[in-house]
């Protein structure tokens, strides 16, 4: 196969394309074609589907396709291959002699149409993920999934630029609707989030480290290492399996390892356990743990153990017993040292406080809300996340949500009359949680908009599932959200210039100007140094 092409990530080289034989993920140009022959197969499953209706196999096969192709899932050609085979056969019984759409002629085509397509097909590649883990708890919605057949096939068919905008807004409409569609999923089955305290420190003894995002595949694996003598640790955005009850009651789910996705190749260096990836994200792995590294579910890499559909994790936990774990206690320190941290903040444990935080806006004792959620990356840029946390001022309160948070989550910020400065929502999917927070506050305070809060979306991006939340924001009318630590490649200038003008959509700068911009002055120039408590004070 050719070259590759793709730039649907932040560390896209040169902020243009990963071109060439491999991209900055560790992707090879083979691995990057096969992805695209995916989206070009399941975009001729979509066609079949709008012709004569879907089945419960092309319902998966499109979520479990689209979930693939996410940034640092699926290195393995083997799987990707069999996958296109397995979407090709479908559509044949569908719909006979139904067309694929060659995906290249969108990376080929009109830069603003191709910018539009982008914002489309990685949004329904973030949203496939949402939908997937609800699959697996074996809740769908009707609306949801029928999007996804409409949204892939307008991929492969001629619109103006106006009519793909519309589209775009709409995938973050029905986003939101898969967000609470998780959300529910998840508290229906695991329990409304608590504020939780997670220790750092891995115990003396067998262990296993969990990654990804997938809850299901923790609550199996922990009953299955129940009276094991192995301990669960999560890691990166598993942390928030935490804060949920029928999850947390298992004893040996002990605390968190290391910190977020980008530098686990320095910290599983000879760890003396298994890790098991349950989605992304998944960095090459390194000959210094390689034979640790186990996967399952929809992530692939050639040569690691793969956990089938039975879930049966019995490889992994024979080889935690072999490995031993530490011979000590052994305390970990993340980005900004400290020995614990805390999650569980989602909206059901922020809303029971909503009096307490209505009532510490009125008396001023909080001025500002600042939503810094998203993903983190290796960008050196991102420190900025770091600094900004530590400058914001002390009537001040963080939402986020995210493997983000760990720029920031262990910085010693204290709280505001018992309400800590840094609320951690869960996962990138429970940002959804804090839009819920943002929207009782709005209906506390009696205001006409959520842009009339004192919030500042200040969002850390790196992979498809935070385009899609991008995009949700915006279907839901917030303005003045700023992404960084780039802009995305595939936004066409005047494709920015469209939601700049429409949504005041930005990027960041330096934290010395971005404490004076968005604490400040809004995008209008008002001053507004002192939040909405003058506002509803009187």
């Amino acid at each position: 196969m050719g070259d590759m092409f793709c730039f649907q990530c932040q560390q896209t080289a040169h902020n243009t394309g990963c071109e060439g034989s491999a991209g900055v993920c560790g992707k090879k140009a083979d691995t990057a074609n096969y992805q695209d022959d995916l989206v070009s197969a399941l975009i001729g499953l979509a066609r079949a589907v709008r012709k004569k209706g879907a089945t419960e196999k092309s319902d998966e096969l499109m979520l479990k396709g689209l979930f693939t192709t996410i940034t640092n899932v699926n290195f393995y050609n083997d799987t990707i291959c069999a996958l296109i085979d397995e979407v090709n056969k479908e559509k044949e019984a569908i719909a006979p002699q139904t067309d694929n759409y060659d995906v290249q002629t969108i990376w080929d085509g009109d830069e603003d149409i191709r910018s539009l397509k982008s914002l489309i097909l990685f949004g329904l590649k973030g949203m496939a993920a949402y939908a997937y883990h609800s699959y697996a708890l074996g809740y769908t919605d009707k609306e949801v999934q029928e999007f996804f057949y409409e949204g892939m096939e307008a991929l492969g068919e001629e619109h103006t630029a106006e009519e793909l905008l519309g589209l775009v807004l709409k995938t973050g409409d029905v986003n939101y609707k898969c967000m609470a569609m998780l959300d529910h999923a998840n508290t229906e089955t695991y329990g409304t989030p608590v504020p939780t305290t997670v220790p750092l420190t891995i115990e003396k003894g067998p262990f296993i480290v969990v990654s990804g995002h997938d809850l299901h595949d923790m609550k199996l694996l922990l009953e299955q290492t129940k009276d094991k003598g192995i301990n669960i640790y999560t890691h990166s955005e598993m942390l928030p399996a935490h804060g949920y009850p029928k999850l947390k009651a298992y004893p040996h789910l002990k605390g968190n390892f290391g910190t977020a996705w980008q530098s686990q190749q320095s910290e599983f260096h000879n760890i003396p356990a298994p890790i098991l990836f349950t989605t992304n994200c998944l960095m090459p792995v390194r000959q210094s743990y390689s034979d640790r590294v186990f996967t399952t579910s929809i992530v692939s890499y050639p040569e690691m153990v793969h956990i089938g559909e039975d879930k049966d994790f019995t490889p992994v936990i024979e080889k935690a017993l072999d490995c031993k774990g530490y011979d000590r206690e052994k305390p970990l320190k993340g980005i900004n040292g400290g020995s614990t941290v805390t999650t569980g903040f989602g909206h059901g444990a922020v809303l029971e406080n909503a009096g307490k935080i209505v009532d510490l806006v009125k008396k001023g004792k909080i001025r500002h809300f600042f939503l810094i959620g998203g993903c983190d990356g290796a960008a050196p840029g991102r420190s900025y996340y770091t600094e900004f946390a530590k400058t914001l001022p002390d009537d001040t309160v963080i939402l986020t949500a995210g493997c983000a948070k760990y720029r920031y989550n262990k910085l010693p910020l204290g709280d505001i009359g018992g309400i800590p400065r840094v609320l951690d929502a869960g996962q990138c999917n429970d940002s959804y949680s804090l839009v819920r927070i943002a929207l009782a506050l709005k209906e506390a305070f009696g205001l006409g908009s959520v842009n009339d809060l004192p919030i500042v979306y200040n969002i850390a991006w790196y992979e498809q599932k935070a385009v899609i939340v991008l995009l949700s924001l915006l279907s839901l009318g917030i303005k003045n959200i700023h992404v960084g630590p780039t802009l995305p490649a595939f936004l066409s200038p005047n494709v920015l210039k469209v939601l700049t003008d429409k949504f005041g959509l930005g990027t960041i700068s330096t934290v010395e100007k971005d404490m004076k911009n968005l604490i400040y002055e809004n995008n209008d120039g008002k001053h507004v140094p002192e939040g909405i408590g003058d506002a509803v004070r009187g």
